[in-house]
């Protein structure tokens, strides 16, 4: 079990990311949270088994079909046993 926290820039916000990132999280069996950010970023957690959240920062890098993604920065976390995933 793995734990990545995510920053995604670009145009990020107010085209579905969080409702998308939720989507996939769920499909993939990943725990965790994704929130957009003051700043215009959104940022994510993802835990779960190593193949699995590799998926859902892969996935990040592109987004849903309405975002341009610039940057994303991702940090190793100490996994902390999360279930489920939201949008907060």
């Amino acid at each position: 079990m793995i734990r990545r926290r995510i920053v995604v820039r670009g145009d990020v916000q107010g085209v579905f990311f969080r409702a998308s990132c939720e989507q996939e999280a769920r499909r993939l069996g990943v725990a965790g949270w994704v929130s957009n950010r003051r700043d215009g970023a959104v940022e994510a957690t993802f835990e779960g088994d190593d193949e699995a959240v590799e998926a859902m920062i892969e996935w990040a890098r592109g987004g849903p079909p309405r975002a341009t993604v610039d940057a994303i920065d991702v940090t190793d976390e100490d996994p902390q046993g999360e279930r489920g995933f939201s949008v907060r």
